[in-house]
């Protein structure tokens, strides 16, 4: 598997490939429905099997384009491409995105990135993918596009019937503490992850120590308690432990203004993750986040919330 961070690194010799394109925000199950089919389609073609490359844009176009409008991510640029191999495919171009690439007609794009750069004999996307200045490009561009050029395409619908399959849908779910809404999109549970930093480290002074992920440009879910997962992401054959899981500021304590993800892995006082790449999933909401009169109350809570962690998970 390679990770392409520029046309320039695509090597020359790459052969011919079948190509999916778009911003893979997520990688919910729409994405890996137009990557299941891309897959079908690399595995049918006579001779040596093709390499099925993802196409994907970092950073998302809208923060180029319109930075006040630009979505929190749902993934940062390497858990994207992880997913997107984990999805089935074999490479990933991650195509800077700029304003130059944006001003790239669609005639530009397809003889750059398509024909040029990947070699590709098929390309799959889905029916409503727009590409080129101004997104004049569509599916039909790319078909015409395809019988000059030797490619074929398919546009795939990404209704999923009752279910929504959408990054905004996801997004939409977070925002409401729906992190089992945004699992069925996803097919998997919502994940944040980072480096573990240094708090205030009053969760270890109450018998509680959490892990402190920075999430700043990533969603998150809706302030709250949430039952959850901690892995330890460089750990080779690391198994995710169970977490009761922080989101927000901390109303009980004053001084606290940024919201945190804070995971507190079930019965474990002894790890030290300081400095640890780590992946926290939301498996369930428990409660709202709420401001507490004193210690003990916030503490009694906090036992309850561990309680119902282990019962949710079966930990």
């Amino acid at each position: 598997m390679f990770v392409w961070r520029s046309l320039d690194q695509v090597p020359a010799d790459l052969g011919s490939t079948v190509v999916v394109i778009g911003n893979f925000d997520g990688v919910h199950l729409g994405h890996q429905h137009v990557i299941a089919r891309a897959r079908e389609v690399a595995d049918g073609l006579p001779g040596t099997p093709a390499r099925l490359v993802a196409v994907t844009f970092d950073p998302h176009p809208m923060a180029v384009l319109r930075p006040e409008h630009a979505p929190l991510t749902l993934t940062d640029i390497d858990a994207r491409c992880a997913l997107l191999v984990e999805a089935g495919a074999d490479d990933v171009l991650v195509l800077p995105f700029s304003r130059e690439v944006a001003a790239w007609t669609p005639q530009e794009f397809i003889s750059r990135v398509i024909v040029e750069g990947l070699h590709a004999s098929a390309v799959v996307v889905g029916a409503n993918f727009r590409f080129g200045t101004r997104a004049s490009g569509d599916v039909a561009t790319l078909a015409a596009a395809g019988q000059d050029a030797g490619f074929t395409v398919e546009g795939i619908d990404l209704d999923g019937g009752p279910q929504v399959w959408s990054s905004t849908y996801v997004r939409t779910c977070l925002q409401a503490g729906d992190v089992e809404g945004a699992a069925e999109a996803l097919g998997r549970p919502y994940a944040v992850s980072g480096v573990v930093v240094k708090g205030d480290q009053r969760g270890r002074d109450l018998g509680f120590p959490t892990a402190n992920v920075p999430t700043s440009g990533l969603a998150t879910p809706a302030d709250g308690v949430y039952a959850g997962w901690l892995l330890q992401r460089e750990v080779v054959d690391a198994e995710p432990l169970p977490a009761a899981i922080s989101v927000g500021t901390n109303p009980t304590f004053e001084g606290v203004r940024e919201r945190r993800v804070e995971a507190y892995v079930l019965d474990r006082t002894d790890l030290d993750l300081y400095g640890v790449d780590v992946e926290i999933s939301f498996v369930a909401r428990l409660r709202g986040m709420v401001a507490f009169e004193g210690i003990d109350a916030l503490i009694e809570t906090m036992k309850g919330d561990v309680a119902q962690t282990r019962a949710l998970l079966g930990a």
